[in-house]
């Protein structure tokens, strides 16, 4: 638009976040150049080295973190092409990257690219917030779509019986509704759901998940009725499970926070429950086989997680065999490493784990058909 034009939210709402396809090109060549070089460009094609041993070793579950505005970003198409190949077992991650922005997504609503740069912007914030503009650095977000996000988890929520469920759960029933009425959406909670790869999200009440929840526990106190709940130790436990079920497992971790923390406790958690059952403790359950980070956060503030893969080893988490730090912006890297590893093709020789089908069927998650399923006793 000319410089002293008027702005008009239609205006700023008109150019959709297109997802990359990494599919579309091929970055061997890339990552095979980049390996004679320094810097990040050659740690990136370390750790992708990595990525494709994982795929390579067939007992080895891959467990997939996300933190940071990456779907809005443009990443849910590289996602779900890594889901539908059997590249990615669990899914790690911030409310806001499978709540606000996926399930958003598979609702049909849109990410818009912001015209000039969060250093100059076209539109002041204040205007944006007067215009129901939500702004994620550079991109755009219509409060109006989020709102009725907020109002289809709600829909969700009620339709569970009364209790207390992990995230999976919950996320499970969104995958079973986007199924059922959004079909043709791309959505990695779609995907997710119908490939059985579970997807954990340790803080769910910091999204629209939490407004969801809001809204149906108000209601229900004030009518009478029983809650629903986040069960944050099922999560845990859930996720747990995973690592006792599989003993070589590999992190492909995009960002830090919670979800990176959570993914690398399980090693952990599995050894307190191996020494509750007799077992040796501390390496009677293998740390994890491999691990890659793509970040720009620096561990000297704690900003990393407080720790990077190698200071992990000394927490038994993270074996140091075939670990790689890659310190980039998220966006620009991962759709390389991705991109890698789907066209030099270790993913198609690949089982299915199908890591949702370890937990009990029909516990009062709705299915989104007309009825929900008969609560199961606790066991």
């Amino acid at each position: 638009m000319p410089n002293g034009a008027k702005w008009t939210k239609k205006d700023l709402l008109s150019r959709p976040v297109k997802h990359v396809d990494i599919t579309a090109f091929d970055a061997r060549p890339v990552i095979d150049s980049y390996r004679l070089m320094a810097f990040s460009s050659r740690t990136l094609a370390q750790a992708a080295d990595i990525y494709s041993m994982m795929l390579r070793d067939r007992e080895c579950g891959v467990i997939l973190t996300l933190a940071g505005s990456l779907i809005s970003a443009g990443l849910k198409k590289a996602v779900v092409t890594l889901v539908e190949n059997n590249m990615v077992d669990a899914i790690v991650s911030t409310g806001a990257n499978i709540v606000d922005q996926d399930f958003f997504e598979g609702l049909g609503f849109k990410h818009y690219i912001a015209p000039g740069s969060p250093e100059a912007p076209p539109v002041d914030d204040l205007t944006l917030r007067n215009w129901m503009i939500d702004r994620i650095y550079d991109t755009y977000i219509d409060e109006d779509d989020l709102r009725a996000c907020d109002a289809r988890t709600h829909e969700i929520f009620n339709a569970f019986e009364p209790g207390a469920y992990s995230s999976r759960e919950f996320i499970e029933a969104m995958g079973a509704y986007l199924a059922r009425n959004h079909p043709r959406n791309e959505s990695i909670v779609k995907s997710c759901y119908l490939k059985r790869v579970p997807i954990f999200v340790p803080a769910f009440s910091d999204c629209s998940a939490g407004f969801g929840i809001v809204l149906q526990q108000t209601e229900a106190i004030e009518q009478g009725r029983a809650l629903v709940a986040f069960d944050s130790g099922k999560d845990f436990r859930e996720l747990t499970d995973i690592k006792l079920a599989c003993k070589d497992t590999g992190l492909l971790m995009l960002g830090g926070g919670v979800p990176k923390n959570f993914a690398q406790d399980i090693v952990v958690a599995a050894e307190l429950l191996s020494e509750r059952k007799g077992g040796k403790a501390r390496g009677d359950i293998g740390m994890h086989k491999y691990a890659i980070q793509l970040t720009v956060a620096d561990s000297r503030d704690g900003a990393l997680s407080g720790s990077t893969l190698r200071e992990a080893c000394s927490w038994g988490k993270v074996d140091v065999v075939h670990e790689q730090m890659v310190f980039g912006e998220i966006s620009a890297l991962f759709p390389l490493l991705a991109s890698d590893a789907y066209h030099r093709g270790a993913w198609k020789k690949r089982k299915a784990f199908k890591f949702a089908d370890l937990f009990e069927k029909g516990d009062g998650i709705p299915t989104f058909s007309g009825t929900a399923r008969k609560r199961q006793p606790a066991r």
